[in-house]
Protein backbone atom coordinates (compact mmCIF):
# COMPACT_ATOMS: atom_id res chain seq x y z
CA UNK A 1 0.00 0.00 0.00
CA UNK A 2 1.24 3.44 -0.98
CA UNK A 3 -0.22 6.02 1.88
CA UNK A 4 0.03 9.81 1.38
CA UNK A 5 0.57 11.77 4.80
CA UNK A 6 0.54 15.35 5.25
CA UNK A 7 2.75 16.07 7.96
CA UNK A 8 2.24 18.97 10.16
CA UNK A 9 5.29 19.56 12.38
CA UNK A 10 3.98 22.96 13.89
CA UNK A 11 5.76 24.65 17.20
CA UNK A 12 7.88 23.84 19.29
CA UNK A 13 8.65 19.62 20.23
CA UNK A 14 6.43 19.45 17.33
CA UNK A 15 8.98 18.88 14.15
CA UNK A 16 11.14 16.29 16.90
CA UNK A 17 8.44 14.34 17.59
CA UNK A 18 6.61 14.37 14.07
CA UNK A 19 10.15 13.24 12.39
CA UNK A 20 10.46 10.18 14.96
CA UNK A 21 6.42 9.10 14.14
CA UNK A 22 7.77 9.15 10.58
CA UNK A 23 11.12 7.50 11.46
CA UNK A 24 8.58 4.52 13.04
CA UNK A 25 6.56 4.78 10.32
CA UNK A 26 8.95 3.88 7.32
CA UNK A 27 10.19 0.97 9.41
CA UNK A 28 6.83 -0.28 9.72
CA UNK A 29 6.10 0.32 6.02
CA UNK A 30 9.80 -1.35 5.75
CA UNK A 31 8.52 -4.98 7.33
CA UNK A 32 5.05 -5.20 6.22
CA UNK A 33 5.61 -3.68 2.33
CA UNK A 34 4.25 -0.16 2.26
CA UNK A 35 5.27 2.90 1.41
CA UNK A 36 4.76 6.29 3.38
CA UNK A 37 5.10 9.81 1.02
CA UNK A 38 4.94 12.47 3.27
CA UNK A 39 3.73 16.35 1.94
CA UNK A 40 5.21 18.62 4.99
CA UNK A 41 3.31 22.45 5.66
CA UNK A 42 3.30 24.75 8.06
CA UNK A 43 0.35 25.36 11.04
CA UNK A 44 0.41 27.38 13.45
CA UNK A 45 3.55 30.02 14.80
CA UNK A 46 5.53 29.10 12.71
CA UNK A 47 2.75 29.63 9.70
CA UNK A 48 2.27 33.20 11.57
CA UNK A 49 5.58 33.61 10.81
CA UNK A 50 6.40 32.98 7.10
CA UNK A 51 2.58 33.97 5.82
CA UNK A 52 0.64 35.84 8.69
CA UNK A 53 -2.01 33.46 9.19
CA UNK A 54 -1.93 30.71 11.42
CA UNK A 55 -3.17 27.96 8.50
CA UNK A 56 -3.36 28.78 4.56
CA UNK A 57 -5.73 27.81 2.38
CA UNK A 58 -2.67 25.84 0.78
CA UNK A 59 -2.53 24.13 3.68
CA UNK A 60 -5.62 23.29 4.32
CA UNK A 61 -6.05 22.49 0.34
CA UNK A 62 -2.96 19.68 0.34
CA UNK A 63 -4.35 18.28 3.54
CA UNK A 64 -7.29 17.53 1.69
CA UNK A 65 -5.93 15.66 -0.98
CA UNK A 66 -3.42 13.49 1.30
CA UNK A 67 -4.86 10.20 2.73
CA UNK A 68 -4.16 11.26 6.90
CA UNK A 69 -2.76 14.19 8.35
CA UNK A 70 0.21 13.44 11.15
CA UNK A 71 0.11 16.67 13.73
CA UNK A 72 2.98 17.56 15.92
CA UNK A 73 2.07 20.55 17.80
CA UNK A 74 1.02 24.21 17.92
CA UNK A 75 1.13 27.58 19.70
CA UNK A 76 3.42 28.69 22.76
CA UNK A 77 4.16 30.14 25.64
CA UNK A 78 0.90 32.94 25.77
CA UNK A 79 2.26 34.97 28.45
CA UNK A 80 5.61 35.50 26.56
CA UNK A 81 5.33 35.70 22.46
CA UNK A 82 4.10 38.08 19.77
CA UNK A 83 1.86 35.23 18.54
CA UNK A 84 -0.66 36.04 21.28
CA UNK A 85 -0.31 39.79 21.00
CA UNK A 86 -2.68 39.63 18.45
CA UNK A 87 -7.10 38.76 17.37
CA UNK A 88 -7.79 35.35 19.12
CA UNK A 89 -8.60 34.22 15.36
CA UNK A 90 -4.68 34.67 14.03
CA UNK A 91 -3.49 32.78 17.11
CA UNK A 92 -1.57 29.77 16.68
CA UNK A 93 -4.64 27.84 18.34
CA UNK A 94 -7.20 29.29 15.52
CA UNK A 95 -4.62 26.90 13.34
CA UNK A 96 -5.87 24.01 14.54
CA UNK A 97 -9.67 24.61 14.93
CA UNK A 98 -9.93 26.07 11.12
CA UNK A 99 -8.23 23.12 10.07
CA UNK A 100 -10.68 20.38 11.95
CA UNK A 101 -13.92 22.35 10.77
CA UNK A 102 -11.94 22.23 7.22
CA UNK A 103 -11.58 18.50 6.82
CA UNK A 104 -14.82 17.80 8.90
CA UNK A 105 -13.43 16.79 11.72
CA UNK A 106 -16.07 15.66 13.96
CA UNK A 107 -14.83 12.67 15.63
CA UNK A 108 -12.15 13.21 18.44
CA UNK A 109 -10.64 9.39 19.51
CA UNK A 110 -8.15 9.78 22.97
CA UNK A 111 -7.28 7.05 24.53
CA UNK A 112 -6.16 6.46 28.18
CA UNK A 113 -4.51 3.26 28.97
CA UNK A 114 -2.43 2.96 32.20
CA UNK A 115 1.00 0.82 31.18
CA UNK A 116 1.98 -1.37 34.14
CA UNK A 117 5.72 -0.35 33.99
CA UNK A 118 4.23 3.20 34.27
CA UNK A 119 1.57 2.35 37.69
CA UNK A 120 4.42 4.47 39.75
CA UNK A 121 3.23 7.31 37.94
CA UNK A 122 -0.02 7.72 38.15
CA UNK A 123 -1.28 9.95 40.74
CA UNK A 124 -4.10 7.82 42.09
CA UNK A 125 -3.36 5.21 44.78
CA UNK A 126 -3.03 1.71 43.99
CA UNK A 127 -5.88 0.50 46.03
CA UNK A 128 -7.80 2.85 43.31
CA UNK A 129 -5.60 1.59 40.03
CA UNK A 130 -5.97 -2.22 40.48
CA UNK A 131 -5.43 -3.74 37.33
CA UNK A 132 -5.24 -0.63 35.81
CA UNK A 133 -7.65 1.19 33.24
CA UNK A 134 -8.20 1.07 29.22
CA UNK A 135 -10.66 3.63 28.21
CA UNK A 136 -11.10 5.75 24.88
CA UNK A 137 -12.93 9.08 24.99
CA UNK A 138 -14.90 9.78 22.12
CA UNK A 139 -15.79 13.60 21.79
CA UNK A 140 -17.53 15.60 19.57
CA UNK A 141 -15.14 17.90 17.50
CA UNK A 142 -17.10 20.77 16.02
CA UNK A 143 -19.63 21.85 17.33
CA UNK A 144 -21.07 23.11 20.87
CA UNK A 145 -19.20 26.00 22.62
CA UNK A 146 -16.32 26.31 20.95
CA UNK A 147 -17.97 26.75 17.43
CA UNK A 148 -21.01 28.39 18.62
CA UNK A 149 -21.79 32.59 18.01
CA UNK A 150 -20.23 34.57 20.67
CA UNK A 151 -19.86 38.11 21.06
CA UNK A 152 -19.11 40.66 23.66
CA UNK A 153 -20.90 44.10 24.11
CA UNK A 154 -21.90 46.74 26.91
CA UNK A 155 -25.09 46.52 27.82
CA UNK A 156 -26.32 49.30 30.30
CA UNK A 157 -21.98 50.08 30.74
CA UNK A 158 -21.39 46.98 31.86
CA UNK A 159 -19.06 44.48 29.35
CA UNK A 160 -20.86 41.68 28.78
CA UNK A 161 -20.09 38.33 26.65
CA UNK A 162 -22.03 35.02 25.17
CA UNK A 163 -21.09 32.35 23.72
CA UNK A 164 -23.58 29.96 22.14
CA UNK A 165 -23.71 26.22 23.06
CA UNK A 166 -25.90 24.95 20.00
CA UNK A 167 -26.34 21.52 18.67
CA UNK A 168 -28.46 19.57 15.90
CA UNK A 169 -29.50 15.91 16.44
CA UNK A 170 -27.39 14.92 13.03
CA UNK A 171 -24.32 16.10 15.01
CA UNK A 172 -24.82 14.32 18.32
CA UNK A 173 -25.81 11.22 16.08
CA UNK A 174 -22.87 10.93 14.01
CA UNK A 175 -20.51 10.94 16.90
CA UNK A 176 -22.98 8.44 18.72
CA UNK A 177 -22.57 6.18 15.70
CA UNK A 178 -19.03 5.96 15.85
CA UNK A 179 -19.07 5.63 19.62
CA UNK A 180 -20.81 2.59 19.36
CA UNK A 181 -18.60 1.59 16.73
CA UNK A 182 -15.81 1.37 18.12
CA UNK A 183 -17.71 -0.25 21.21
CA UNK A 184 -18.14 -2.81 19.68
CA UNK A 185 -14.83 -3.60 18.67
CA UNK A 186 -13.34 -3.69 22.82
CA UNK A 187 -15.81 -4.22 26.03
CA UNK A 188 -19.17 -3.02 24.03
CA UNK A 189 -20.00 -0.55 27.25
CA UNK A 190 -20.88 3.25 26.55
CA UNK A 191 -21.40 5.75 28.65
CA UNK A 192 -22.69 8.77 27.41
CA UNK A 193 -21.42 12.17 29.70
CA UNK A 194 -23.95 15.10 29.88
CA UNK A 195 -25.43 17.68 31.71
CA UNK A 196 -29.03 16.73 31.02
CA UNK A 197 -30.60 18.06 34.46
CA UNK A 198 -29.53 21.67 33.26
CA UNK A 199 -28.75 21.77 29.31
CA UNK A 200 -31.26 21.32 27.03
CA UNK A 201 -28.95 20.54 24.15
CA UNK A 202 -27.84 17.17 26.51
CA UNK A 203 -31.58 16.41 27.02
CA UNK A 204 -31.52 16.22 23.11
CA UNK A 205 -28.06 14.26 23.16
CA UNK A 206 -29.39 11.79 25.94
CA UNK A 207 -32.59 11.65 23.51
CA UNK A 208 -30.57 10.92 20.38
CA UNK A 209 -27.74 8.65 22.11
CA UNK A 210 -30.58 6.39 23.08
CA UNK A 211 -31.71 6.46 20.02
CA UNK A 212 -28.70 5.02 18.53
CA UNK A 213 -28.01 3.18 21.27
CA UNK A 214 -31.43 0.90 19.83
CA UNK A 215 -29.07 -0.10 16.59
CA UNK A 216 -26.45 -1.91 19.05
CA UNK A 217 -28.81 -4.03 21.44
CA UNK A 218 -25.23 -5.72 22.35
CA UNK A 219 -23.76 -2.71 23.72
CA UNK A 220 -24.79 -1.36 27.03
CA UNK A 221 -25.01 2.42 27.62
CA UNK A 222 -25.15 4.22 30.61
CA UNK A 223 -25.45 8.14 31.25
CA UNK A 224 -23.81 10.31 33.69
CA UNK A 225 -23.64 13.33 34.57
CA UNK A 226 -20.51 15.41 33.67
CA UNK A 227 -19.38 16.46 37.38
CA UNK A 228 -19.79 12.96 38.57
CA UNK A 229 -17.92 11.65 35.36
CA UNK A 230 -14.90 14.06 36.58
CA UNK A 231 -14.99 12.40 40.16
CA UNK A 232 -15.29 8.60 38.79
CA UNK A 233 -12.42 9.38 36.82
CA UNK A 234 -10.23 9.22 39.81
CA UNK A 235 -12.11 7.55 42.48
CA UNK A 236 -12.79 4.25 39.82
CA UNK A 237 -11.18 4.27 36.23
CA UNK A 238 -11.21 1.13 35.44
CA UNK A 239 -15.11 1.22 35.06
CA UNK A 240 -14.70 3.12 31.94
CA UNK A 241 -14.67 1.38 28.30
CA UNK A 242 -16.26 4.11 26.07
CA UNK A 243 -16.90 7.62 27.22
CA UNK A 244 -18.88 9.32 24.58
CA UNK A 245 -19.40 13.23 25.17
CA UNK A 246 -19.86 16.65 23.94
CA UNK A 247 -17.24 19.49 22.85
CA UNK A 248 -16.08 21.18 26.27
CA UNK A 249 -16.87 18.54 28.63
CA UNK A 250 -14.61 16.28 26.11
CA UNK A 251 -11.99 18.79 26.25
CA UNK A 252 -11.78 18.48 30.45
CA UNK A 253 -12.45 14.97 30.53
CA UNK A 254 -10.16 13.90 28.21
CA UNK A 255 -7.25 16.12 30.00
CA UNK A 256 -8.26 14.82 33.17
CA UNK A 257 -8.12 11.04 31.88
CA UNK A 258 -4.73 11.70 30.09
CA UNK A 259 -3.00 12.85 33.84
CA UNK A 260 -3.95 9.52 35.42
CA UNK A 261 -1.84 7.33 33.21
CA UNK A 262 1.11 8.95 34.50
CA UNK A 263 2.19 11.56 32.00
CA UNK A 264 0.19 13.36 29.03
CA UNK A 265 3.75 12.90 27.09
CA UNK A 266 1.72 8.90 26.66
CA UNK A 267 -0.98 9.70 24.80
CA UNK A 268 -2.49 9.69 21.23
CA UNK A 269 -5.76 10.87 19.61
CA UNK A 270 -7.78 10.74 16.47
CA UNK A 271 -10.02 13.10 14.59
CA UNK A 272 -11.94 11.61 11.94
CA UNK A 273 -14.65 12.82 9.39
CA UNK A 274 -17.45 10.65 8.20
CA UNK A 275 -14.94 8.41 6.05
CA UNK A 276 -11.90 7.04 6.49
CA UNK A 277 -9.71 10.31 6.66
CA UNK A 278 -8.33 11.37 9.75
CA UNK A 279 -5.95 13.83 11.34
CA UNK A 280 -3.50 12.34 14.50
CA UNK A 281 -2.01 13.59 16.70
CA UNK A 282 -0.61 13.45 20.42
CA UNK A 283 -3.02 15.09 23.08
CA UNK A 284 -0.25 16.99 24.53
CA UNK A 285 0.94 20.80 23.93
CA UNK A 286 4.03 22.49 21.88
CA UNK A 287 6.34 22.19 25.23
CA UNK A 288 8.68 25.62 23.87
CA UNK A 289 10.79 25.56 27.24
CA UNK A 290 12.45 22.12 25.99
CA UNK A 291 12.09 22.62 21.91
CA UNK A 292 14.92 21.24 20.65
CA UNK A 293 16.95 19.93 23.93
CA UNK A 294 16.17 16.33 22.56
CA UNK A 295 14.31 15.66 25.99
CA UNK A 296 10.90 15.29 24.63
CA UNK A 297 8.74 12.18 24.88
CA UNK A 298 7.56 10.62 21.57
CA UNK A 299 5.67 8.06 22.33
CA UNK A 300 1.84 9.66 22.26
CA UNK A 301 2.89 11.29 18.70
CA UNK A 302 4.53 7.48 17.82
CA UNK A 303 1.04 5.68 18.97
CA UNK A 304 -0.88 8.53 16.93
CA UNK A 305 0.68 7.12 13.93
CA UNK A 306 -0.41 3.55 14.55
CA UNK A 307 -3.94 4.90 15.63
CA UNK A 308 -3.69 6.12 11.78
CA UNK A 309 -2.52 2.78 10.86
CA UNK A 310 -5.73 1.40 12.37
CA UNK A 311 -8.33 3.82 11.34
CA UNK A 312 -7.27 5.51 7.74
CA UNK A 313 -5.94 2.47 6.53
CA UNK A 314 -7.06 -0.62 8.13
CA UNK A 315 -3.31 -2.09 8.74
CA UNK A 316 -4.24 -3.39 12.06
CA UNK A 317 -1.52 -5.84 12.20
CA UNK A 318 1.12 -2.90 11.47
CA UNK A 319 -0.17 -0.63 14.14
CA UNK A 320 0.07 -3.87 16.44
CA UNK A 321 3.74 -3.58 15.42
CA UNK A 322 4.18 -0.36 16.56
CA UNK A 323 2.21 -0.46 20.20
CA UNK A 324 4.12 -4.25 20.86
CA UNK A 325 7.02 -1.74 19.93
CA UNK A 326 6.41 0.66 21.88
CA UNK A 327 5.98 -1.91 25.05
CA UNK A 328 8.81 -3.77 23.94
CA UNK A 329 10.61 -0.36 24.87
CA UNK A 330 9.23 0.43 28.11
CA UNK A 331 9.73 -3.20 29.57
CA UNK A 332 12.87 -3.35 28.47
CA UNK A 333 13.28 -0.17 30.77
CA UNK A 334 13.77 2.63 28.33
CA UNK A 335 12.65 6.18 29.51
CA UNK A 336 12.11 9.82 28.47
CA UNK A 337 12.90 12.34 31.34
CA UNK A 338 9.29 12.41 32.52
CA UNK A 339 8.58 9.01 32.42
CA UNK A 340 11.93 8.42 34.22
CA UNK A 341 12.01 6.02 37.07
CA UNK A 342 15.06 4.61 39.60
CA UNK A 343 16.75 1.23 37.55
CA UNK A 344 15.65 2.58 34.07
CA UNK A 345 17.74 4.16 31.62
CA UNK A 346 17.26 7.61 30.64
CA UNK A 347 16.83 8.48 26.62
CA UNK A 348 16.28 11.25 24.50
CA UNK A 349 13.34 11.91 22.21
CA UNK A 350 15.70 10.58 18.79
CA UNK A 351 16.58 7.52 20.69
CA UNK A 352 13.33 7.09 21.85
CA UNK A 353 12.57 6.93 18.64
CA UNK A 354 15.23 4.25 17.29
CA UNK A 355 14.77 1.83 19.73
CA UNK A 356 10.82 1.60 19.01
CA UNK A 357 11.76 1.50 15.18
CA UNK A 358 13.85 -1.04 16.18
CA UNK A 359 11.87 -3.29 18.05
CA UNK A 360 9.36 -3.66 15.11
CA UNK A 361 8.35 -7.06 13.42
Amino acid sequence: MNCKITTIPGDGIGPEIVREACRVLDKAGQVFGHTFTYTEVLMGGCSIDKYGVPLTEEALETAKNSDAVLLGAVGGNVGNSRWYDVAPNLRPEAGLLAIRKGLNLFANIRPAYLYQELADACPLKKEIIGDGFDMVIMRELTGGLYFGERHTEEVDGVLQATDTLTYNENEIRRIAVKAFDIAMKRKKHVISVDKANVLDSSRLWRKVVEEVAADYPEVKLEHMLVDNCAMQLVMNPGQFDVVLTENMFGDILSDEASMITGSIGMLSSASLNETKFGMYEPSHGSAPDIAGKDIANPIATILSAAMMLRYSFDLDREADAIEAAVQKALTEGYRTSDIMAEGCTLVGTTRMGELIAGYIE
